[in-house]
């Protein structure tokens, strides 16, 4: 079914990457170490990362979140070296596809212990902050963020030929951080994105949410007193 065939579940990936893809469509941006594939899938328009050593075509999946099958082409035509899934917080829309995708592919999970029991697999591994997860060639830097959830993190690609690439789940959006429900969440979660996103990386940092359009942190840092001004 797989195997690098084009299958009913195929979908068409768009190599003019604008950081916008609609509903059941996807982009690859292609920078000199890694390529990233963006993809929209589900009901409530997730976003999943594929993100592809350029030298060993080792790659992270960031977010299983749903349309397994259609997750598993991509897979099997663009990244059949799937070497981890992270998933960046406990909340379902983000995992729908997780159990299946692990499944068919044997590769480990990875999320933060305090979101970990809400997941339908047990992860393989258990993130922290700081922690470094190696896909290929490729060195990514977890940055645990509270308020979202307990356990949110936001994985940081840095190189040193291009911009750091920053995979935020549903912490940062353009326009925002992330929704909150519990009184004191909303200035953990703002303050967690300013001493350890804002305050560590510059203004040409690509941001990719989970759900929407990639921004920058250069787009969104004068914003900041503004969001701190209206309380989400």
């Amino acid at each position: 079914r797989y195997g690098g065939v084009m299958t009913s579940d195929s979908i068409t990936v768009d190599d003019t990457y604008t950081g916008h893809v609609a509903p059941g469509t996807a982009a690859r941006r292609s920078l000199p170490a890694a390529s990233i594939i963006k993809v929209s899938v589900g009901a409530m328009d997730n976003n999943c990362y594929l993100v592809t050593c350029a030298s060993t075509g080792e790659t992270l999946l960031i977010d299983a979140a749903n349309d397994a099958d259609v997750l598993l082409d991509l897979i099997n035509r663009y990244a059949p070296k799937l070497s981890l899934i992270v998933t960046s917080h406990q909340h379902a829309d983000h995992w729908q596809a997780l159990a299946a995708v692990a499944e068919a592919t044997g590769a480990p999970t990875a999320a933060h212990r305090l979101d970990a029991d809400s997941l339908p697999v047990t992860p393989d591994r258990f993130l922290a902050d700081s922690d470094t997860i190696n896909v290929g060639e490729l060195a990514l830097r977890v940055i645990h963020l509270v308020g979202h959830t307990p356990g949110s993190v936001a994985l940081a690609l840095q190189s040193t030929d291009a911009a750091t690439q920053l995979f935020t789940g549903d912490c940062l959006f353009p326009g925002g951080v992330g929704k909150t429900r519990r009184p004191g969440d909303f200035e953990r979660l703002l303050g967690d994105v300013n001493t350890k996103v804002f305050d560590v990386y510059d203004d040409s940092t690509v941001v990719y949410p989970g759900h929407g359009d990639d921004t920058t942190l250069g787009a969104e840092r004068p914003n900041l007193p503004a969001w701190r001004e209206r309380g989400w």
